[in-house]
């Protein structure tokens, strides 16, 4: 039976990909589509934004293995098979890297960055109180294998520390808020809210107004999540009233972002072009590889995404 590696990456980097993978199992045939004879030979596809359709014609499909950790947009592809087991990308690689991304911007809030940077524009040479790192309170929203990371990387910093998630956690040095009933209390005082949530009907939206009217005035905002949980316009209007003081955005709605754009342009945004977390190919292939082999010696699956959360 056939791998299929199905993506609408680059090329070059889909070539990247399945050498890699080709490397890696080498008792495998790993092919791609233009190179697939016969659809029903596939059983298992590992796939990087693939195109819509295609995973719907493979009559003998067994389960789908992404090479991402987000899986929302495949969930959004109505032809995706409802009765093939998806597998995300569990890789504790990227929740090493998220954890890192997050501190390092939590870090720059904290240290006033951003202002020092608008003051060398202006030759002003001004110095401003800088206050401990445990009077800030930190808040990530998402406590999964990211989340959790980084807010004990946080903790570990200095900071108070308090997550928030769809059930109930527990957490060294963490404060543990859970359901949309603790939300409020969850985000009063925050010094820096950080979004890491999985996409989901949910949580599509959930960065709005309405939250952020919930945080103290010229709080800070971290969205390492996905593009669909903020709502843009509420955003700026929060930047220029006040409400928020600074934004470091690094997923959008449309990536990548048209360069009309209002955030390239604000001044109170910090833009990054979706790297807080990039996927890393030879910790990913080698965690892909170990999924296939186990699935071949004991023909028990990853486990798999459970499509009504998401994740």
């Amino acid at each position: 039976m056939t791998i299929l590696l199905l993506t609408s990456v680059p090329a070059d980097e889909e070539n990247q990909w399945l050498g890699s993978l080709r490397a890696a199992l080498p008792e495998e045939e790993i092919l791609l589509p233009r190179d697939m004879n016969d659809k029903a030979t596939v059983e298992l596809a590992v796939v990087a934004n693939p195109p819509k359709g295609v995973l719907a014609e493979l009559p003998n499909l067994r389960w789908i293995q992404s090479l991402w950790a987000g899986v929302d947009a495949l969930l959004m592809d109505p032809t995706l098979p409802e009765d093939v087991p998806l597998v995300r990308l569990v890789d504790p690689t990227l929740a090493r890297s998220m954890a890192e991304a997050v501190a390092t911007h939590v870090l720059a809030l904290h240290r006033n960055l951003p202002l020092y940077a608008k003051q060398q524009q202006q030759a002003k040479w001004q110095q401003h109180i800088l206050a401990l790192a445990s009077d800030r309170e930190i808040g990530v929203m998402g406590l999964g294998e990211m989340g959790a990371l980084s807010a004990a990387q946080l903790h570990q910093l200095g900071f108070k520390v308090r997550g928030w998630s769809r059930s109930p956690k527990s957490l060294a040095g963490v404060g543990c808020f859970a359901g949309p009933e603790s939300l409020p209390a969850f985000l009063s005082g925050l010094d820096v809210l950080v979004n890491l949530l999985p996409l989901t009907d949910e949580t599509r939206g959930i960065l709005s107004r309405e939250l952020f009217d919930r945080l103290p005035k010229g709080a800070g905002l971290i969205n390492f999540g996905r593009g669909g949980h903020q709502i843009e316009e509420d955003i700026l209007v929060a930047l220029d009233s006040g409400q928020l003081s600074h934004a470091v955005l690094d997923v959008f709605s449309q990536e990548p972002l048209p360069a009309d754009h209002a955030f390239w342009r604000h001044p109170d945004i910090t833009l990054l072009p979706h790297v807080a977390a990039p996927t890393n190919p030879r910790s990913a292939v080698e965690i892909v590889a170990g999924n296939i082999r186990c699935y071949r010696s004991t023909g028990e699956l990853p486990k798999t995404v459970e499509r009504l959360t998401g994740y």
